[in-house]
């Protein structure tokens, strides 16, 4: 799930909608997040490559909006509500999650879950065969 600044990226990604809790003045939605490019990639436990400086999930609250939605820890966040979460600081991030005026936040996160599922059915149903013929 690495990839090289300004180049695009391509990942298996997962649509995921989380209706944030409404608590007192707060909207809360259950989990938590590392990363981003202010952050020591060497610290982030998630990353299979040491100097990907992505945001991913590090915790979820059990039976939350983000449990309930299907987030899971490990998840790499790519986008919020549309915006590009690739080249983000951890802060950046942080406000684009929780802006109090959304009830509802869309994500596109992929996970290594997602591209083995990928990679299985390319290898078990390999796609349509040439067939040779010549005129």
């Amino acid at each position: 799930m690495s990839f090289v600044p300004g180049q695009p990226v391509t990942a298996v990604v997962e649509r995921i909608e989380i209706q944030k809790l409404r608590h007192e003045n707060n909207l809360i939605l259950g989990f938590s997040i590392g990363g981003g490019i202010d952050q020591d990639p060497g610290q982030n436990p998630y990353s299979e490559d040491k100097a990907d400086k992505g945001i991913y999930v590090t915790r979820i609250t059990p039976k939350g909006p983000a449990d309930d939605a299907g987030l899971k820890v490990g998840d790499k966040i790519m986008q919020v509500n549309g915006w590009d979460m690739t080249m983000v600081t951890h802060d950046q991030a942080r406000k684009k999650l929780t802006k109090k005026r959304e009830d509802v936040v869309r994500l596109l996160v992929t996970r290594k879950a997602l591209e083995k599922v990928v990679k299985q059915s390319m290898t078990t149903y390999p796609g349509p065969q040439c067939s040779g013929m010549t005129n």
